[in-house]
């Protein structure tokens, strides 16, 4: 192997550095299907006119709500201020409110709403059903290997802390 492998040269090996020891071309054909993946959902299911950023909001209240603005903001990885404009839309359709904090009486905590959750259950529904309907085309092994493949790709949507 060549020694004088260095990043300039966008040699092979030294990419493989860059990306733990693993192969480029595989980390990209794993991008490309799961953004292919997730473009097919979003195309499957109504989305209700949401932004990626709305739902995950939405998603995230109903999953760990009521919540405080500045703790949906942590929780998303995104400033104060630019969640106040996620929500206003979600709030205007109903899909989120605000209740006073029962131990902080200057502050809100938002809250999923019936209605919201009710799109998020269709819309789940939606993209389950178009995901279900690609995995009853493989084949049995294919099926096995992407039955095997759960726990890994669940590792990965793992957030270091």
């Amino acid at each position: 192997m060549d020694t004088t492998d260095s990043k300039a040269t966008g040699s092979k090996a030294t990419d493989q550095n860059a990306l733990g020891g693993i192969d480029p071309a595989t980390v990209s054909r794993l991008r490309l299907a799961i953004a292919r993946i997730h473009r097919q959902m979003v195309q499957a299911s109504s989305g209700q006119g949401l932004t990626f950023a709305q739902l995950s909001a939405l998603a995230r209240v109903e999953q760990h709500g009521p919540l405080r603005l500045g703790e949906l903001a942590a929780r998303e990885r995104v400033a104060a201020s630019s969640m106040t404009r996620t929500l206003a839309p979600l709030t205007a359709a109903g899909l989120v409110g605000k209740a006073p904090d029962p131990q902080d009486g200057r502050s809100w905590l938002i809250e999923v709403t019936a209605h919201g959750r009710e799109v998020l259950a269709e819309i789940r529904r939606e993209r389950s059903e178009m995901l279900a309907a690609r995995i009853g085309g493989l084949t049995a092994e294919q099926c096995a290997a992407l039955h095997a493949a759960i726990p890994v790709l669940e590792a990965l949507t793992d957030e270091p802390e």
